[in-house]
Formats: C-alpha cells, structure tokens, sequence
C-alpha cells in the first residue's frame, strides 16, 4: 500500500498561496553575503559573496510542502545548493546539534541537525527551473521539505551553529520547536518533554 502524501489536516489549494512575514527585502548581488558561524569547526566564520555561492555545486529535490496554516503544494522541484554540501565547505564542530537559519530583518527558524542534514534539506534558488520571485524568498532560500514551512525560512543570509537548541522567531511566538506536519506539530503547548529547550 501507498503512503500517503497528504499530511493530516493538511488540504491542496489552487495555485501557490504566498504568505510571509514583513515586506519583500530588496536583493542587492553587490553587497548580498551569505555567513556561516558560530560553532564551527574551524572557530572561524565562513563568509560567502553572491557569486561564491551560487559557484557552489547544486542540485535539484522534487518535494511537498506544507504550510501550518494548512494547505500543501505538492511536487515542486527546488534547485539550488544541498545543506551537505554547505556543511562539506563550512563544517560545525564536533558537538553542533541544532542551528538557527538567520534571514533578512533578523528573523530566525531553528532546526536539529537530524532535520539540517536530511537529503532534502537544501538552499534553494530556483523553483521549477526558474529563479525564486522575491516574494517566494530570492535569492536565497532554505526547504526542508519534511517539516511544516516556516521552517523553510526565505531570504537566507546566515547559519548559525548551534551547541544548545533556542528557539527562533516563530517558536518564540507559539509554534511547535520540531514541526512535524505528519505528528501535526504546529504549537509549543503540543511539545513533548526534549522536544524543545527549556
């Protein structure tokens, strides 16, 4: 039997809903970086111009996705660098278990490094072959397909690697620190003990 591609609760809408939080920030390639720090293994930050990034090797995930407010777009195809290989070029430390996703406006979504190095977790630049449009998160930004949408936090500028999970901009605000959409994870009064920071 089949496993089903529709999480629970979870409904498909006609076309491609966009919801976000602010305005659409200006993209400027001249002056864009894009920052990996905290706990590296290096002890040093990576930094990376526009250019430097989108040298990176890509690939491409065709995956769902899942808005907590309840619809799903299903079968996108998202080009653009792997988390791997992000981790491959700018490596954390030894004892790095979560990281924060820094974007523009100093908004933040945290994840497990369980859920970061997931194979389809990547940076994502192009939405079915052709680049993001701003108001989807250009130039730059991350999909983790297996988790509820915001935590596939637009306009990307930084990772922070983290030693000890802290919640991030909507988990500060109610929402569930894991965002499972098939565990329907969608607030923090769901949390399970260990499935957030204290």
């Amino acid at each position: 039997m089949e496993e089903p591609r529709l999480p629970p609760g979870q409904y498909v809408p006609r076309g491609r809903p966009v919801i976000h939080y602010g305005r659409v920030p200006q993209f400027k390639p001249d002056t864009w970086s894009f920052l990996v720090y905290g706990a590296t293994a290096s002890g040093l930050e990576h930094r990376f111009t526009w250019q430097e990034f989108a040298a990176l090797p890509r690939t491409s995930v065709i995956a769902d996705f899942h808005c907590v407010t309840k619809f799903s777009i299903m079968g996108n195809e998202w080009g653009g660098v792997s988390a791997q290989e992000l981790l491959r070029v700018a490596p954390p430390a030894p004892g790095v278990r979560h990281v924060m996703i820094w974007a523009e406006y100093g908004y933040g979504a945290n994840l497990r490094m369980s859920d970061f190095t997931a194979p389809a977790t990547l940076f994502a630049t192009d939405l079915d072959n052709k680049p993001i449009s701003p108001d989807r998160g250009h130039p730059v930004r991350i999909v983790v397909p297996h988790l509820y949408a915001w935590k596939s936090v637009k306009w990307v500028r930084a990772v922070e690697y983290l030693l000890e999970d802290r919640r991030g901009f909507w988990e500060e605000r109610g929402y569930h620190n894991i965002a499972d959409p098939w565990r329907e994870q969608r607030y923090s009064y769901q949390e399970e003990p260990g499935e957030g920071p204290a």
